[in-house]
Parts: C-alpha cells; structure tokens; sequence
C-alpha cells in the first residue's frame, strides 16, 4: 500500500493522490496544500474533465503548474493520446516534470514556456519557494524583474493531427493565449475549458470565444470537493468556488443538459449581489 505522504526536510514534499505520485512545495498555500490535504487540487474541475477527455485524444494544458491536473488528464488519454503542458515558472516546471517522472507517463510533453499571442519572451517573478505563496496565482501581467522566459503561441502546433481539449488558466492573460491560438481553434474546433474569474476582463473574453464560434457554460465547482481523495472533511476554502468557462464549438455534435448557455456576457456569478447564472 502506498504511504500517502512522504517527509523530506526541504520545501519539496511527496504524496500519494488521486491520480498518482505528486511532488508539490509545502509552502504553496493552494495547489500544494490541497495536494498535502486532500490528495488532488480542484478536483471537480477533473470530475468535468473525464467526462470530455477520452483515450487518444490531444490535449493541451496551458498554466499546468505542477501537473496536479496533468498527470490525471494524461492517463485520461492513454498511451495513443498526447498532453501539451505549458509552464513558465522554472521550479513550478521542473516539478512538474518530476511529476511526469514519478508517474511514469510517457504521452505528455511539457514545455517551459508562456503562452500567448506572439513568439516572444516574457518576464516571469523568480520566486522564493521557501516563503509561503500562492505559486498558482502567479500573473505575468506588468512584470518588472525576474527570469525571461519564451512565450509560444499554441498556433506554432498547427502540424498536430488532432486538438481535442484546451485547458487554460494563466491569470488574466486568457485572451492573450486565444489571440494566438486562432489556427487551431478554426481547424480544431477543441473543447476548451478556460477560466474566467477576472470581472473587468470577463466580457471581452466571452465575446472573443464567441467570435471564435462557440457556446459558453459557466461551470462554478466549489474548491472544496467533500469526496476528496484523503476523505477529509475539513474544508479550508470556505464559500471560494472556480469561475471557469466550458466552451464547445456551434459545429460540434456534443450536447450538455446539465449547462444553461450562456446568453448575457455582461453578467459574471462572482459579482457581488449577481443572481444565478445566465
């Protein structure tokens, strides 16, 4: 039986979760914490996941972080399938490599990088991993000192025989990651999951994946999964829920029943006082 956490005497700490073997910094307040505590990190945002991601298909994971989703969609998609994992932090991304190591997967390709509208670089914080931190939360917005790191464009992957699924959570810089995806999303038609919690920029961003010819869903699932991993009861986010958009093309033949399509863009759930979704 595996042991479910694994001391070591630096920040770099091991668990046994949901989907595998997960190397995580104890001083990261959320990703690594949630690892720590509960085995996985959001994971009802993987529970909607499974539902669309299935063997052989493509998947590309920009703001993969550590791999706490990485390594559960890689197994999703099995040995005919294929992960892009986008991550400019260099320790963020080493762990995460680590995490591909542990866990034996050989169908994903991680990639130290940014991704946005042009090729370029961009300036990334350089972080104390030894300070507590949201180390998820990073944004690559105004940033004045630290490493420079490449930026890509998803386009570059034009080549690719398939793109099923896009997951994207790069904090406020969503839009800028579909300016330069504009190829593939004409020749794909991926599903993409893409968070949205950033209110003065919510609207933009739901008329640029509507221009792109999608619908959108709003999918909230709270932080806290109460059937998580270590079955723990406690629950250390509160109210604190994930505002993501479930996107699925008007030429696709895939259906939800359990979405309201959403048909006012000015509306965002997390504004104080906002009614349900619409």
């Amino acid at each position: 039986m595996r042991s479910r956490l694994l001391k070591t005497e630096d920040y770099n700490q091991l668990a046994a979760g949901r989907d595998g073997y997960f190397l995580y910094n104890r001083n990261d307040q959320f990703i690594g914490r949630a690892i720590e505590k509960y085995g996985e990190f959001s994971g009802l945002e993987m529970d909607l996941l499974r539902q669309f991601c299935a063997p052989g298909n493509v998947v590309m994971e920009v703001g993969a972080n550590i791999g706490a989703h990485t390594v559960g969609l890689a197994r999703l998609v099995g040995s005919h399938g294929r992960v892009l994992a986008f991550e400019p932090q260099r320790l963020v991304f080493q762990t995460l490599c680590a995490n591909v190591a542990l866990n034996s997967l050989e169908n994903v390709d991680c990639f130290w990088a940014a991704v946005g509208s042009q090729d370029g670089v961009v300036t990334v914080p350089d972080l104390n991993p030894r300070q507590e931190y949201n180390f998820g939360g990073v944004t690559l917005l105004g940033v004045q000192a630290g490493e420079q790191v490449p930026c890509l464009t998803l386009d570059r992957f034009i080549a690719l025989p398939r793109v099923n699924v896009i997951k994207i959570d790069v904090e406020g810089m969503e839009a800028d990651v579909l300016h330069g995806s504009e190829q593939v999303l004409r020749k794909f038609k991926p599903i993409l999951y893409v968070e949205n919690d950033r209110l003065e920029k919510s609207e933009a961003l739901m008329r640029l994946i509507a221009g792109f010819g999608y619908r959108m869903y709003w999918h909230l699932p709270p932080m806290f999964n109460p059937n998580n991993f270590f079955s723990s009861s406690e629950n250390s986010y509160g109210d604190i829920v994930s505002a993501n958009l479930l996107c699925l093309h008007r030429d696709s033949d895939i259906r939800v029943s359990d979405f309201q399509e959403i048909v006012d863009f000015s509306f965002h759930p997390c504004r104080p006082s906002a009614p349900g979704p619409r």
